[in-house]
């Protein structure tokens, strides 16, 4: 059996159906972009419940042109007037270089990725740099209320990050 067949089927078997119709709107008004490690579980780290935010995940968390395009989305046609940044100690995407990644992909494909693969050495800067992109995007209209957090992958707990002051 293969991982999707078994993840269909503990759907079917599943008792609890759902919660029921919920607005689209999340009622926190919130979005929350975090790593897409399979350790980190923003539901439970945040105490969610369905309907409460929207959550973004990607490698690291990064702050790409993606993510941009599913925050405007989020703040301009669903309500979200907050953004929580999520990235987390030992991230996979802090073991390896760009460089690194793309000679990788060459080598394999015979091509280079336009994209950026967005790894990083320190967490606390990559929240940062993630904070000031989310804050210059002219495509978001909610830029005042985001917050960066560094989650300890072995605790669960969260240590904000403060952007420097100019």
């Amino acid at each position: 059996m293969t991982a999707i067949q078994d993840l269909v089927d503990r759907n079917a078997s599943r008792s609890h159906r759902g919660p029921g119709p919920l607005p689209s709107p999340p009622s926190l008004r919130v979005a929350v972009v975090a790593c897409m490690d399979a350790r980190i579980d923003p539901f439970e780290l945040l105490g969610l419940q369905p309907g409460e935010a929207h959550v973004i995940r990607n490698g690291g968390g990064a702050v790409t042109d993606d993510v941009i395009r599913s925050l405007a989305v989020s703040q301009r046609k669903l309500g979200t007037t907050e953004v929580m940044l999520l990235h987390h100690t030992k991230c996979g995407m802090a073991s390896f270089t760009d460089e690194e990644f793309w000679s990788e992909l060459h080598d394999a494909t015979g091509l280079r990725p336009t994209w950026a693969v967005e790894t990083f050495r320190d967490a606390e800067s990559d929240v940062r740099q993630s904070m000031e992109r989310v804050r210059r995007s002219p495509f978001l209209t909610n830029t005042t209320t985001v917050r960066g957090f560094v989650i300890d992958i072995d605790t669960g707990d969260l240590a904000e990050v403060l952007p420097i002051q100019a």
